[in-house]
């Protein structure tokens, strides 16, 4: 079973309000109709709306908001670590409930970063490291899959 970035299957759940490209993902539409993928955005299961101002880790990477040393900032300077918090353990008991071993999930984004993040200065820079939620995922043993590894 296998736990997906909700807009990467067609939902409207991105910060900005747009959904994934679906058709760029013939698999997960697959694995959606064979009922063995569970959509879940753990930014809204973490009580943020959509659309949401963009947000991006400050100080280190997903892991490191895990553990206490770095936060999440809205393009405002808004902390809201806590929702990203939040949303992770939320969705981590989800899959777990449903027996999620995988997660796809779309890269780059604070919470669902795979392979990198963006650095927190709002500019396009990218750095190493995974999301808070990808962080979390991997620490309970399912193995994270980015989208552009598909």
């Amino acid at each position: 079973m296998y736990m997906v970035s909700s807009c990467l299957c067609g939902n409207p759940c991105r910060y900005d309000g747009s959904a994934g490209q679906t058709d760029r993902y013939p698999g997960i539409s697959e694995l959606l109709a064979r009922g063995l993928a569970v959509p879940i955005c753990p930014e809204v299961l973490g009580s943020l709306p959509v659309p949401r101002p963009p947000a991006e880790i400050t100080g280190g990477t997903g892991r490191d908001v895990l553990e206490g040393n770095a936060r999440v900032l809205n393009i405002y300077g808004d902390d809201i670590t806590r929702n990203y918090v939040e949303g992770a353990k939320k969705t981590l008991h989800i899959a777990l409930q449903a027996g999620c071993t995988k997660a796809i999930l779309k890269d780059r984004s604070p919470a669902c970063g795979v392979h990198a993040v963006y650095d927190g200065t709002f500019s396009s820079n990218r750095i190493p490291g995974e999301g808070v939620l990808a962080a979390l995922l991997r620490a309970h043993g399912l193995t994270v899959i980015s989208d552009e590894d598909l």
